[in-house]
């Protein structure tokens, strides 16, 4: 955002600076050419509106392209940022959609009563009947594709398989959607599996206003039995900046009316919904507190009452690599009993695995089913994931430090002749400064600093930018914008990949101040 006069003034300071005319010595004479053709390069691109938005927006790779065929000629900075924000914000959701194209879920169901409810006179003669009896019970696997075929129609192919209890079966879909305008789209579902005859469904989803949209499903199920439609419409309306409300009919298959209230915050997400159906009704209200730290912890808890019973489920996820979110929810009920949950993200696959535990309400089996998955989890995270997580940044961080070395090499160069060439400058500032009792860098060093003292046994890594600093001292104030400060004159990245900080020991008016910035973090001094 610097102004052209903001830029003539940096550009004339530097020149100045690095002017091979102003040193004698051959050494530094050379260094300085290399220096001011540097700075003189960047004047000429950063002086032309035109240019300078080409860099801005696609550094040396835009301003070595042939004629400029990156952008028209005609447009402006603004329009030129405006497009490419544009096409940026488009590849970013082209890359999500395309990671996200293949989803998936699998459930294995496990039978774990034999642990508490276990009747020891049925098995006193039978082999190996004091271990309990583990086994599974169940299982669900399903996967979907999405393939783009234009730009507003997409083919689904999904497909699922199900047993339990030694009976199963499977299912096949095809549906096809078409966006018909930027207020709605319409899908065409056929469908068939060896339980069921073919289905037939049509989808449409349609925005009636900015804040209130409706999406109708009709379906047509065959079978032996006959034919049987099905109709599913959903009313949604925005209630205010973070909570929506929705009506929901289904008529057909399992009838039932619906209405739900969900507020969802930064910090929170609350769910109350009733229904009234066949074969069930019921009331439902769920809580989930999300805490703001880097694991993205959640905490949640729900009570749901109906004509089957009553069920309540409490429990906690939390993001245990880049990719992956685990989860486990204890649910105690009656006449259901007691489960526990445990479900795996990772990236658009899911893992579950619902484990019931008994048919009667067991004080130890909710015991168990609570502390059990902690106490697993804090020693899985502790002697498995913290190491495998360290490790992995630690090779991440070593190969990015072996693609950047040569530039970094040529950076520390840079940035060593520029210190050389700035000690006469230095000199007069100081001398300016003292003068006025001004602004004067005692010292400065830029890098990684460890003061945490569950980090005391990492390096530190820094380097000496006092006269690089107090070179850019004006006027006893000192002005850094937002960026990386690896970029100032003098300046280069002593740690690639890692957290890096500026730490100033200043004197201002005779009287010394310390100030600590982070590496992007705008730094103007003296305090007020």
């Amino acid at each position: 955002q610097a102004s052209q006069d903001e830029l003539k003034a940096a550009y004339r300071r530097l020149c100045m600076l690095y002017h091979p005319d102003k040193h004698r010595d051959p050494e530094l004479k050379t260094q300085a050419e290399r220096l001011f053709n540097l700075v003189h390069q960047a004047y000429e691109v950063l002086s032309d509106p035109q240019t300078r938005a080409i860099y801005d927006i696609y550094g040396r790779r835009g301003l070595e392209m042939e004629g400029w065929e990156v952008v028209e000629r005609k447009r402006t900075a603004a329009e030129i940022r405006e497009e490419f924000e544009r096409l940026q914000r488009e590849r970013e959701e082209r890359r999500l959609q395309q990671r996200t194209n293949p989803k998936g879920t699998i459930s294995v169901g496990i039978d774990a009563t034999d642990l508490f409810d276990r009747y020891d006179e049925e098995y006193e003669d039978v082999p190996g009947s004091s271990f309990p009896q583990i086994e599974i019970n169940k299982m669900h696997i399903s996967q979907s594709i999405e393939a783009p075929l234009t730009s507003t129609d997409t083919a689904i192919l999904s497909g699922n398989l199900s047993t339990q209890n030694g009976n199963g079966g499977g299912s096949i879909n095809l549906a096809l959607r078409r966006v018909t305008s930027a207020k709605g789209w319409g899908e065409l579902e056929f469908g068939a599996g060896d339980l069921h005859g073919p289905l037939f469904g049509l989808k449409i989803f349609r925005n009636l206003t900015p804040r209130c949209f409706i999406t109708t499903n009709c379906a047509l199920q065959f079978s032996s039995r006959g034919v049987r439609p099905g109709l599913t419409t959903v009313l949604a309306r925005n209630l205010d900046k973070n909570t929506m409300g929705y009506l929901q009919w289904r008529w057909g298959i399992q009838s039932a009316m619906n209405t739900s209230i969900v507020r969802d915050t930064k910090t929170s997400h609350f769910t109350v919904a009733m229904q009234l159906g066949i074969p069930h009704s019921f009331m439902m209200v769920s809580y989930q507190h999300k805490f703001q730290d880097e694991d993205q912890t959640r905490v949640k808890g729900s009570l749901k009452a109906g004509f089957f019973g009553t069920i309540v489920e409490y429990g906690a996820e939390r993001k245990i690599s880049r990719h992956s979110v685990l989860g486990a929810t204890v649910s105690v009920g009656v006449p259901q009993g007691v489960s526990l949950k445990i479900k795996l993200n990772r990236a658009s696959q899911t893992y579950f695995f619902p484990v019931h535990l008994t048919d009667q309400l067991l004080p130890s089996a909710v015991f168990y089913a609570t502390v059990g998955p902690l106490v697993i989890y804090f020693a899985m995270h502790r002697l498995v994931i913290k190491p495998y997580l360290r490790a992995q940044k630690e090779r991440e961080l070593e190969k990015q430090r072996e693609s950047t070395a040569s530039d970094i090499l040529q950076k520390k160069q840079e940035a060593e002749a520029a210190v050389r060439l700035m000690q006469e400058s230095v000199r007069r500032i100081i001398e300016a400064e003292e003068a006025r009792m001004g602004l004067i860098v005692v010292n400065a060093w830029y890098g990684k600093f460890v003061n945490d003292n569950s980090r005391k046994n990492e390096k530190v890594k820094v380097i000496d930018v006092t006269v690089p600093l107090q070179c850019l001292v004006k006027d006893s104030k000192l002005i850094l914008t937002e960026a990386s400060k690896a970029g100032l004159p003098g300046f280069y990245d002593p740690c690639v990949g890692e957290e890096k900080s500026l730490k100033v020991l200043y004197q201002f008016r005779g009287v010394l101040h310390q100030v600590m910035s982070a590496d992007n973090e705008a730094l103007r001094i003296p305090k007020q």
